[in-house]
Formats: C-alpha cells, sequence, structure tokens
C-alpha cells in the first residue's frame, strides 16, 4: 500500500482510493528542488538508520524516518518504502509534499506510513519524527492494549524527554490499533494526539513506536529515551511475573 498518487483518477486520487486498474506513478519533478538544507537532513537521516540499526531497533526493512524541509508548504524528508535502515545513503531519502508526491525525481517510493508522519507533523508541529519496530514496544503494546496505554513513572531517563524535568513525571503513552488502511489510521493518530498532548510518544500494537520532536536531534534523543524506558519496564514487568509464578521462566 503505498502513499502515491495516480494520474489516472480524478483530482489525483491516492492509490489508497483509486481503481485496481491504476498504476501509481509518482508526479514528475525535478532534481532542481533538492537543496543544501535537505541534503542535510538527508544525510542526519541515514545516520540515525546506521544508528539504529546497530541497536537492533529496525530490523529487516522495519521502521521509518522523516525530517521536516518546511513547514510552509509542506515537505518532508522521508525513508523510502522496503530499505533497510542501516545501508541507507544520502541519494535515497525522498522528498514528498502535504499529499505524498515525491517531489525530488528519485527512484523509489515514499513509506507507506507517510501519513502518519504527516499527521504527527501537522498535530505537534514536529521537526523529525521515527518510527522504531523493537521487541520491547512490540511486546508492551500487546500487554497493555486493554487499558488503551502504558505509564512510566520513577525512571531518571524520564528527564530525556522535553520539558521533562524530574524522575517523577508520568509519562503516558497511548496505544493505537494497527490498521493498514493508512487514511483511517491517520485519522486516530489526529484524535490520540488531540486528546493526549502532553504525550511523547504512542505505541501501534503489535507493531512498534513513534515518537518525534521538535528538530531532528531532540526526535533522534526520544527514540534513545523512549526505547531504552520501554524495555526497562519490559524486563521489570517479566522479572515480576517469573517472581509470582515461583521461577517458572516467562517466554514474553
Amino acid at each position: 500500500m503505498d502513499a502515491l498518487f495516480c494520474r489516472q483518477c480524478p483530482e489525483g486520487e491516492p492509490i489508497l482510493r483509486a481503481s485496481a486498474q491504476c498504476r501509481t506513478v509518482p508526479e514528475e519533478t525535478s532534481d532542481a528542488l533538492v537543496t543544501p538544507h535537505f541534503n542535510d537532513l538527508a544525510q542526519q537521516l541515514t545516520n540515525a538508520g546506521r544508528r539504529f540499526d546497530q541497536r537492533g531497533w529496525v530490523l529487516g526493512t522495519s521502521g521509518n524516518f522523516s525530517a521536516v524541509v518546511s513547514h510552509e508548504p509542506v515537505r518532508l524528508a522521508i525513508t523510502p518504502s522496503g530499505a533497510w535502515k542501516g545501508e541507507l545513503a544520502p541519494d535515497d531519502i525522498l522528498e514528498i509534499d502535504e499529499r505524498c508526491r515525491v517531489l525530488n525525481g528519485r527512484a523509489g517510493r515514499p513509506s507507506a506510513e507517510a501519513p502518519l508522519h504527516l499527521e504527527i507533523v501537522r498535530q505537534r508541529r514536529a521537526g523529525g519524527v521515527f518510527h522504531t519496530d523493537w521487541v520491547w514496544g512490540t511486546i508492551l503494546s500487546d500487554r497493555y492494549t486493554s487499558a488503551g496505554g502504558m505509564a512510566i513513572e520513577g525512571y531518571e531517563m524520564l528527564k530525556g524527554l522535553e520539558g521533562v524535568a524530574t524522575h517523577v513525571h508520568h509519562e503516558w503513552i497511548p496505544i493505537i490499533e494497527n490498521d493498514q488502511d493508512m487514511e483511517r489510521l491517520a485519522d486516530t493518530v489526529r484524535q490520540t494526539l488531540s486528546s493526549q498532548p502532553a504525550c511523547h510518544a504512542f505505541l501501534l500494537r503489535r507493531h512498534g513506536l513513534y515518537t518525534w520532536g521538535r528538530t531532528l536531534p531532540e526526535a533522534v534523543r526520544h527514540v534513545e529515551i523512549v526505547e531504552f524506558l520501554l524495555e526497562a519496564v519490559g524486563r521489570t514487568d517479566r522479572q515480576k511475573r517469573r517472581s509470582t509464578d515461583g521461577g517458572h521462566q516467562d517466554p514474553r
């Protein structure tokens, strides 16, 4: 499911709503739109890809990253679909507009989850958005889904989140049911972020983490902080379950 637009459909309808006979043909654009600012963001995204890959947070072709080139009009530098994040080069990064159309004439398709990135940018005025697919976030998103989210408090690492000054901070991470309909999922993300203005991240159930920052370095920092916190909570929960079960191994 690719967030591209079809020339054969009226008013450039997204492929998600286009007929089965349509072909996904990206808009014709020019490499002249590639600027030094874009190139710097592309380099930072590829650096983050290598960093996160080394930590096992984006195994296979999982995960997707974006950075804001401009807010008015909305332009994102974003990772392509199906790419191994540990081997990305700056020339692989695509530039898209608010309708997910590729603007810099490069080969490849933007991540199918580009609509989620765009919604987060709109709702949070973010400068960078990251999605990772590590084990602990995936497990916890399933374990706490009935509560609609999970609370984290008491950890010193919470102070790494923007605006948090004490370990007694109560961080609520909403959990959203995963959905292959990106338009519908983006609307759920919009509603969640609107109802939870203080959250720094959310989890997609059995999928992974989304977090963001006002700047790209802040977004990278939030990935590292939240992934640490998720693993700490996950390991602590597992140890408590083992103690309750009399030492029996918990496969989760």
